[in-house]
């Protein structure tokens, strides 16, 4: 398990790399937005792929990283791994949205295809690490990546002290193990949410069954929350800590839309369904938190037709 102590080291190694996103008010949610939207590379994936990257046993990335992405997470590899001068291989679904795609290549990462599901892409990249000797640099289900995204939640407890709830989007589960990490590093008591595609609830049947549970298959606007799977790395923080988790919701698609809508119009912020994931479970009501209450946007590489009329 992450100790304080780690998670700090992440946030040392992580300056001047990942930027220190802004908490911004929203009266008509009474609720603050944390805007991982403004990293680099458009999402919070950016801090656990450079914390891992740069821990990586010397040596062992001298011929070059691979990941298996959706998109964002494969963007952050490809970025951090220019950053420390090495190439990058992302293994992505062929349903990959445009936008995500050019932003591998944009910075220097070469893209190969490989399926639709999490699975897919996993297995070819294994097998493409063997090939080439690349050091693999996984999404979400590795301690560095989950402390990496821990930083999130040390940065929100040292931004409001007195918050109370924070909700967070469900993935892998790397995003939410590491908030929760962080916020018990920094002494905070606030809980925290998670929210889930309605076609992708890996992590509430996990919590069910008391371990990580398989889905036979997921599907969602929200592209980087439909994983088979949330790690066993994360869920094992989440489960060590399980008080602090106030629950999990589920959101449809029709809620993720108008959510990405509301951004846009209202408050003039590009955001991806899987970002606007929280918001969505606050305006529908799925959740309904105590505040001060914080809705982490975890991305904002969006497909620009999502925000047209």
């Amino acid at each position: 398990m992450l100790t304080a102590q780690q998670v700090r080291e992440a946030a040392a190694g992580l300056a001047g790399v990942a930027v220190r996103t802004p908490l911004r008010f929203v009266e008509e949610l009474d609720a603050y937005l944390k805007l991982e939207s403004l990293q680099p590379i458009g999402a919070f994936k950016l801090r656990g792929a450079y914390n891992a990257i740069r821990r990586l046993p010397p040596g062992a990335s001298r011929k070059g990283v691979i990941t298996y992405s959706s998109g964002n997470h494969g963007q952050a590899v490809a970025y951090a791994a220019q950053l420390v001068g090495v190439r990058a291989v992302v293994v992505m679904p062929e349903t990959a949205p445009a936008v995500k795609v050019a932003g591998v290549k944009r910075w220097g990462g070469e893209v190969v295809f490989a399926g639709r599901t999490s699975e897919d892409r996993q297995q070819r990249a294994e097998a493409i690490a063997a090939e080439r000797g690349l050091a693999i640099v996984p999404p979400f289900d590795h301690a560095d990546i989950v402390a990496g995204q821990a930083t999130v939640g040390l940065e929100i407890a040292e931004q409001l002290p007195d918050v109370r709830t924070v909700v967070v989007p469900v993935g892998g589960g790397g995003l939410i193990a590491g908030v929760v990490t962080g916020l018990a590093a920094a002494g905070s008591q606030a809980r925290v949410w998670g929210v889930e595609p309605a076609g992708a609830p890996k992590l509430t049947r996990s919590l069910e069954a008391g371990r990580p549970v398989r889905l036979e298959r997921t599907a969602s606007l929200a592209d980087g929350l439909i994983t088979l799977s949330v790690g066993a790395v994360p869920f094992a923080h989440l489960t060590a800590q399980r008080d602090r988790l106030a629950g999990v919701v589920l959101v449809e698609d029709d809620a993720l839309r108008e959510a990405v809508q509301f951004l846009w119009r209202q408050c003039h912020l590009a955001v991806e369904p899987s970002g606007a994931a929280t918001t969505a479970a606050l305006r529908s009501g799925a959740v309904r938190p105590a505040p001060p209450t914080v809705l982490v946007v975890s991305g904002g590489n969006v497909d620009p037709s999502l925000l047209e009329d």
